[in-house]
């Protein structure tokens, strides 16, 4: 392992660099079909844990608060203790997460597992795009790893759904959790056979940072949720927002003045790498209900069975695979910031066509079309985000920038899902309806604002991105 890229044209080097990135996408893929399981088994855990729609929805919050809030801590501990040691470290804590969710008695031991597996998420992963950025130098190397990166997001979405669909229906959701076990030991031996460790750097963990930032964020999403269901106004709500802007503030103020901050201030100086972070904060919050809403449409409105709705998300997972796959390619034809604009542009257009479904729409012409379109922009953006959000990183920054990716991507999910569920509380229908028509009409009130957030990435990625890169398809093209 070496602190700077590694020369991808040494021969002698490709078998390793091949099994560094199977062992890098496999431990993702573990991350993203873990995500994936449980979105088909939301209805089957509410149902069976008794969970109300705000309290659903910290199944998902409770992991990705705690892997976002954490990320950047991960990500330096990487930098000072060694990246595959900690990597080693992230695998082992979510594979024995994994198993205490398998096992999960009560709504609070489920709901404290998945912190826990979100702890060892934020360990794991900023050593994921850490290690792809040492090991490929920037350039069409760098830029064709990143793109099976984006694309294992596709594979593992598919294989995740239509399998949590199968457990689901067929055995117990938990079982979705339990496949973790083994692959998590598989892929620990793996490492610690091929992954060469960095050394150890002379640093301090900025504790105060990583406590503030993540118990801000917290609070602030708590507060967003529980104003869903006992309104703005009431007291634990508004406390629980004024801490959250507080911690955050201290966050800030502690990142100005320590010496070895988790989130180098510098960074934001970039002007292209801060409009990546804040599109992605965005274009998450908007994805995250796609995701998290369909299968209860799907499964509540449509009356599909957990598989049926794994199978029926195919037709944006499998358009997101084939989109991420073409990332390199369409990059050297029409640069990253085009290419970007476009994804934008063509998720914006699916989700405002998904936004129309009532209790009656068709499946082909009401979801599976608009989701064509979602999952072509999905696997055209996320790479594209990255590649902007991590070039002309510094070799000593690489695992605070890719910490910073991390974070935007897994804190702009919690953020948007505890908007969107606040949107789906305040949506019902004044006149009396059907379970299955309010229920339909509150999800498309949620697709409606997922078009608002994706609009305002793509502005964000017009307005600093694109119109700063006008001449990069012939850059591109001399590269």
């Amino acid at each position: 392992m070496h602190s700077q890229p590694v020369p991808n044209a040494d021969p002698a080097q490709r078998p390793r660099h091949a099994a560094v990135l199977a062992i890098i996408l496999a431990s993702y893929l573990m991350i993203v079909i873990d995500i994936s399981i449980v979105i088909t088994a939301l209805p089957k855990m509410q149902a069976g844990l008794h969970l109300s729609p705000a309290s659903l929805s910290w199944v998902q919050n409770a992991y990705t608060l705690a892997f976002g809030g954490l990320l950047l801590l991960g990500a330096r501990a990487g930098d000072i203790l060694g990246r595959r040691r900690m990597f080693i470290a992230g695998l082992g804590l979510f594979t024995l997460a994994s198993f205490a969710i398998g096992i999960s008695p009560s709504p609070a031991w489920l709901l404290a597992a998945r912190a826990v597996q979100g702890v060892g998420a934020a360990v794991l992963a900023p050593s994921t795009l850490a290690l792809l950025s040492t090991h490929f130098a920037e350039g069409p190397a760098r830029t064709r790893a990143l793109a099976y990166y984006a694309a294992a997001a596709g594979v593992g979405a598919s294989v995740g759904l239509v399998l949590g669909g199968l457990v689901a229906d067929l055995l117990s959701w938990r079982v979705g959790f339990f496949i973790n076990v083994p692959l998590g030991l598989a892929l620990m031996f793996g490492a610690r056979r091929w992954l060469a460790e960095t050394p150890r750097r002379a640093g301090r963990l900025d504790l105060v940072g990583a406590v503030s930032s993540t118990l801000g964020m917290s609070a602030l999403v708590y507060g967003i949720v529980r104003s869903a269901e006992a309104g703005w106004g009431e007291g634990i709500a508004l406390a629980a927002l004024l801490a959250g802007v507080a911690l955050l503030m201290l966050f800030v103020a502690n990142e100005r003045r320590v010496a070895q901050p988790i989130l180098p201030l510098r960074l934001f100086a970039h002007r292209e790498r801060s409009a990546a972070c804040a599109a992605r904060v965005l274009f998450l919050g908007g994805m995250v209900g796609f995701w998290f809403f369909t299968t209860q449409y799907l499964q509540g409105v449509l009356g599909y069975r957990p598989l049926e709705a794994g199978l029926a998300f195919l037709p944006a997972t499998l358009p997101n695979f084939a989109a991420a796959m073409l990332v390199p390619a369409l990059t050297r034809r029409f640069g990253n910031a085009r290419l970007l604009a476009a994804g934008l542009a063509t998720g914006i257009v699916g989700m405002a066509w998904l936004a129309q479904v009532s209790a009656h729409s068709p499946y082909l012409t009401g979801v599976a079309l608009p989701m064509v379109l979602i999952g072509i922009g999905q696997g055209g953006v996320l790479g594209p985000l990255t590649v902007a959000a991590v070039s002309g990183v510094d070799a000593e920054d690489a695992g605070a920038a890719s910490g910073l990716v991390n974070v935007a991507h897994q804190l702009g999910g919690s953020l948007g899902l505890g908007l969107l569920v606040a949107v789906f509380a305040a949506s019902s229908t004044t006149a009396p309806a059907l379970p299955s028509v309010q229920l339909a009409h509150r999800i498309a009130a949620t697709f409606d604002a997922s078009t608002v957030m994706l609009t305002m990435a793509l502005a964000i990625v017009w307005l600093f991105i694109v119109r700063r890169r006008m001449p990069e398809p012939a850059a591109a093209a001399r590269a």
